[in-house]
């Protein structure tokens, strides 16, 4: 088996890489929206002997980033982790982790971890796969970095997002915060955990882009965008376009996980 690399292994300071990128949201394990939105935002996908997306270039060189939580709730978690890892491995793409997949490599780990929110659909479709792809998977989790710097510093990449003092910090806290947001404590309407605001008092010069917390509509606040719009709840998949700051969503092929508070888009 592959065994995994420490924790963010991979380096979060790549200022030297300058782009352009294409900034994608919450996957969930929808293939389906994934190989749709790089078709529209103009990749090019690889396949293997079996027809399966291994891989995606772009003409121009462009590179797309994911803001994690690539697992769970969707249909085909392998089949997203198959296509990133490829485009990883090729240098055609980067990503962070999110909180669902670092719960499942935790559990991969055979950690004791609550069975929920969609871990038990990964974990089931993993155990379809054979040995040596989940231990790829594995080590492949475990290497994410929690955020990336980019272009200078000019852009960071957070699944949560992250506030200025935490940009290119190897704490903790930093590492908490770009995996989970900042907990007030309290819960909304539907029993979701309210976070706290960063976005709102940000003001740092860096344009964040992110995900984590479903929305229906893209909207800019002090620079930060969240790019969860919700795919795999019925919404779409979407991504922003760096430098232009232009944005690209695919609608979901249907609604794969029910969520109070997210309407579809069909």
């Amino acid at each position: 088996m592959t065994e995994p690399r420490p924790l963010d292994a991979l380096p979060r300071d790549r200022r030297d890489l300058t782009g352009p990128f294409d900034v994608i949201g919450d996957v969930h394990g929808c293939a389906g929206e994934l190989i749709t939105l790089l078709g529209e935002l103009g990749y090019h996908l690889d396949r293997d002997e079996h027809g399966r997306a291994v891989g995606a270039t772009h003409p121009a060189a462009r590179t797309a980033v994911f803001v994690g939580d690539l697992v769970d709730r969707g249909p085909d978690t392998p089949g997203v982790l198959r296509l990133v890892m490829g485009m990883v491995a090729a240098r055609t793409a980067l990503c962070v982790t999110g909180n669902h997949d670092d719960k499942l490599v935790r559990a991969l780990d055979g950690r004791n971890v609550r069975i929920a929110h969609g871990l038990e659909r990964s974990l089931a479709q993993l155990a379809e796969e054979d040995a040596e792809f989940r231990g790829t998977v594995r080590a492949f989790l475990h290497a994410l970095p929690s955020h990336y710097l980019l272009d200078g510093g000019r852009l960071v990449v957070a699944h949560a997002g992250l506030p200025e003092s935490l940009h290119g910090s190897t704490s903790g806290r930093a590492r908490s915060f770009a995996l989970y947001g900042s907990p007030t404590g309290d819960y909304d309407e539907y029993g979701f955990p309210i976070r706290y605001d960063w976005a709102r008092d940000y003001r740092g010069a860096a344009t964040v882009a992110y995900g984590h917390t479903p929305v229906t509509e893209l909207t800019w606040v002090n620079n930060t965008l969240c790019l969860d719009t919700g795919a795999v709840f019925g919404g779409a998949l979407s991504a922003l376009r760096y430098p232009e700051m232009s944005t690209l969503s695919v609608p979901a092929e249907q609604v794969w996980s029910e969520r109070a508070g997210i309407t579809p888009t069909g």
